[in-house]
């Protein structure tokens, strides 16, 4: 696999003459190129080495950086092979925002959205993007908030709500139509309606009941998530990661907690991995449970959201016995957990696994074969593999498109790859298949946890470095060494070497990824969240579009959207 790397690297490096290979983000070389060879280069990586899912643009401002001269701002370009093993990042200096660089929308679609929030953020401007506009900050606002010399308090308030007419004129005309002329009715669907399944607003042009064009405006919940991370410690931001995708927000916890880690080059002793694999897969439970829940409800099967919803509930009393919180945990620690297993939670935790098995049974027993259910669901919105890889979909939804990729399964972590469990595809990438793959990979969860829990080893559930892990209460409160250790490492945090890092888990939703670039000192200088939900959103209105209202509604709950996790 790494004979392979070095040729695709050396590939790269004679497309773009000025590239060089920097180093790594983990197990990602880093390459930089010349921003004039930008677009060349990651054509080639896609059509000829095969980096088929653009996984993230990160937006970077060194000012204030304290070891490396460096251009004002750069790109980092993350990109999966179709292998689904190999990645690989490329860095592009930014001399000018204003001259920015070109826009790669003509090769991934999913760079759309990710070079809107860039523009948004940073001020970068990309040649011949389609629609180059803010995206989670309101139009009124002024300035680049990510950029290092725009102050963490200023904020800015919006009067005035953008009526979006200039997004759908521009896909309508693609189609030859027109608002007035076609005699089309335009509908917002969202943001404040209980099926928009968020704070998440899509206008459509209708003709009758059929979507003839469509577009969406996210970042109602747009709260700083990543520039609030630059100003705290590394252990302060994981209440931050709760509020991501709140359905399952210790997974939000492992992930971010995962990537410091390997900044770190730290190894977690075996029982604080096994109890976070039976959190993840509770978790990944969980979120599933909503979504089906919350999709059946969709089209009127309230029966069917109780025999879902009530083991949900039993699992948020058993999150909160152990972690002391039902919604947002926060029970993950760098290099650890907060505390270990409480008496008697594997009674509990069987329980609720028998319920929330017999609640899926029951629920497909109503449903499996329901005429009204097949109908409304079967060859509603599909998506194709290749558009699926294009637009960035990883997880359950791009499973359901038949694509077998599992991070679980491709890129081991946690011994996943000593656990036996199915990968779950679909055929047709419809909304039929999104829900069934959700509903089989809840019992694949089971099985998973079932199996961690009987593999569960005793010993330490915190790394044994008291420059990482916080010392016993009985040294802080009898030892003046562990007094001064606790005071320090709350107040200053761990410090992280600098270097670029990138890391993911298979969350709920899909890859969820975090790149860290750290400075030396306890907080980080930049931390960047690759949300499943971001890119998933993006194909949303195209998925829509020659369906009728009801099917796109439920076309969104298939997609599982989770607007914190969206506008982080």
């Amino acid at each position: 696999m790494m004979h392979r790397m070095h040729i695709e690297i050396e590939e790269l490096l004679k497309i773009a003459p000025s590239s060089s290979l920097e180093g790594v983000m983990g197990d990602t070389p880093l390459i930089q190129i010349d921003a004039l060879e930008l677009f060349n280069a990651i054509k080639t990586l896609k059509e000829k080495l095969e980096f088929t899912i653009l996984l993230d643009i990160v937006g970077i401002d060194w000012l204030n950086y304290p070891l490396q001269k460096r251009e004002r701002f750069s790109l980092i370009y993350l990109f999966r092979h179709n292998n689904f093993k190999d990645t690989i990042a490329i860095e592009v200096a930014i001399q000018e925002p204003i001259f920015g660089a070109d826009s790669i929308t003509s090769i991934y679609s999913g760079a759309n959205w990710l070079e809107r929030e860039i523009f948004d953020q940073y001020g970068i401007y990309f040649a011949s993007h389609p629609n180059l506009k803010r995206i989670l900050n309101h139009l009124e606002f002024e300035g680049y908030p990510l950029r290092k010399d725009y102050p963490i308090n200023q904020r800015q308030i919006c009067t005035k709500a953008q009526d979006m007419l200039d997004e759908l004129s521009k896909e309508l005309l693609k189609k030859d139509l027109d608002l007035e002329k076609d005699n089309l009715m335009p509908l917002n669907l969202g943001p404040s309606h209980p099926a928009s399944h968020g704070t998440i607003r899509t206008i459509v042009a209708l003709d009758g009941e059929k979507i003839v064009a469509s577009a969406s405006e996210i970042g109602y919940l747009h709260r700083g998530f990543e520039k609030a991370c630059e100003y705290h410690t590394y252990n302060q931001i994981i209440p931050y990661t709760d509020r991501l995708n709140y359905c399952s927000a210790l997974m939000n916890n492992i992930a971010f907690a995962k990537t410091v880690e390997e900044m770190l080059d730290i190894e977690l002793p075996d029982r604080a991995i096994f109890i976070r694999v039976i959190l993840a897969e509770l978790s990944r439970i969980i979120d599933h449970l909503v979504c089906l829940a919350a999709a059946l409800l969709d089209m009127g099967a309230q029966t069917n959201y109780w025999y879902l919803f009530n083991p949900r509930n039993d699992a948020y009393d058993f999150l909160s016995k152990l972690t002391g919180a039902r919604l947002t945990n926060s029970f993950i620690r760098i290099g650890g957990m907060a505390y270990d297993l409480y008496d008697g939670w594997e009674g509990d935790l069987q329980d609720i696994l028998y319920k929330v098995r017999k609640g899926v049974d029951e629920t497909l027993i109503m449903v499996a074969k329901n005429r009204i259910f097949q109908d409304r669901v079967q060859d509603i919105s599909p998506i194709s593999p290749k558009k699926a890889m294009e637009m960035g979909f990883t997880g359950p939804n791009l499973r359901a498109c038949g694509v077998d990729y599992d991070m679980r399964a491709d890129k081991p972590y946690y011994y996943y790859d000593s656990f036996d469990f199915d990968v779950i595809v679909g055929s047709c990438g419809d909304t039929y298949d999104r829900l069934m793959v959700r509903f089989e990979e809840i019992l694949q969860s089971i099985k998973i946890i079932e199996q961690a829990i009987v593999a569960l080893p005793k010993g330490e559930i915190n790394y044994n470095d008291r420059s990482i892990t916080l010392p016993p209460k009985s040294e802080v409160y009898n030892t003046i060494e562990g007094t001064i250790n606790q005071f320090k490492l709350i107040f200053e945090g761990i410090k992280v070497a600098p270097k670029i890092h990138y890391s993911a888990i298979e969350a709920a939703n899909g890859e969820l990824g975090f790149t860290i670039i750290s400075n030396g000192s306890g907080t980080p200088h930049r931390v960047k969240v690759r949300a499943p939900s971001f890119l998933h959103m993006q194909a949303y209105p195209q998925m829509i579009e020659g369906y009728q209202v009801a099917d796109a509604i439920m076309t969104l709950g298939s997609l599982n959207i989770i607007a914190g996790e969206m506008d982080r």
